[in-house]
């Protein structure tokens, strides 16, 4: 089985119109077996989306309409590929109640489904971590340093793997490194090996999967996956589950992601 577990659609608010097709053509020229196309799920209603436009999560009201089109497709392809329907769901920091409920009622209609970080929070004030280099830095200033950052960002994490989110919790935690998203944007060396390594010890004490995504190659202040080679070698050794996710926004970036990664 060759699968690409975290691909996005035109369903993605910040992404772009390339249609299903256009992915799922791609993916098979590069002989997958099996794809999980993992939209940004809808925030919880309560919750104020910190991103200028607004834009992390598709509506609520385009929801069933995503599931509805992935449907005629899995059909469609059931004879060149597998395809999941998914969601990508983001773990907010006092909203458990909110994405369990969210999980209950939209959970059986779902294939497949990534568990990620994208929201830390500090003092009354939540920050969508990966948005932009200004607004990672100045949160960082925030909480105390870049340092503090990753600290917050890795307890959040392991909240994430703990919290009791019912029976349709994602098994996969998306993208558990992202907080190097920037990391050539500061000048500070920051060794966090041991808290990435107990992240992925913690995920397979709960029998989770890592979400092996090669996103971070493309951004210019990171130039590595997520979580780094030398990581994702570690995780192998102790016999951690994971997932290739290329995490592409764009047709394009299947293409570059695939040849990096991947040699046929």
């Amino acid at each position: 089985m060759k699968k690409d577990g975290h691909i996005h659609t035109p369903f993605c608010p910040h992404g772009t119109p390339d249609l299903f097709e256009e992915y799922i053509e791609k993916a098979i020229q590069h002989h997958f077996t099996h794809i999980s196309f993992t939209e940004h799920a809808p925030l919880p209603i309560l919750f104020d989306d910190t991103t200028p436009d607004k834009d992390s999560g598709m509506k609520v009201e385009q929801l069933q309409e995503y599931i509805k089109q992935l449907q005629q497709l899995k059909l469609h392809y059931k004879n060149k590929i597998h395809i999941n329907i998914g969601l990508e769901i983001d773990y907010i920091s006092g909203y458990e109640k909110e994405i369990s409920n969210f999980l209950q009622i939209h959970g059986p209609q779902l294939d497949d489904a990534i568990l990620s970080v994208h929201f830390l929070y500090y003092k009354g004030e939540y920050c969508c971590v990966d948005y932009s280099k200004e607004e990672y830095l100045r949160f960082a200033e925030k909480v105390g340093g870049i340092q503090a950052l990753y600290d917050l960002y890795y307890a959040t994490v392991k909240d994430s793997i703990l919290a009791d989110l019912g029976e349709y919790k994602p098994k996969r935690i998306g993208h558990p490194t992202l907080i190097h998203k920037f990391q050539l944007a500061h000048n500070e060396q920051i060794n966090d090996d041991e808290q990435v390594k107990e992240i992925l010890r913690l995920m397979k004490q709960h029998d989770y999967e890592l979400d092996f995504n090669s996103a971070g190659l493309s951004k210019p202040f990171c130039q590595e996956p997520y979580p780094a080679y030398h990581l994702f070698d570690y995780a192998k050794s102790i016999g951690l589950r994971y997932t290739f996710g290329s995490d592409a926004h764009t047709v394009k970036d299947l293409h570059q992601y695939y040849d990096t990664i991947f040699t046929d």
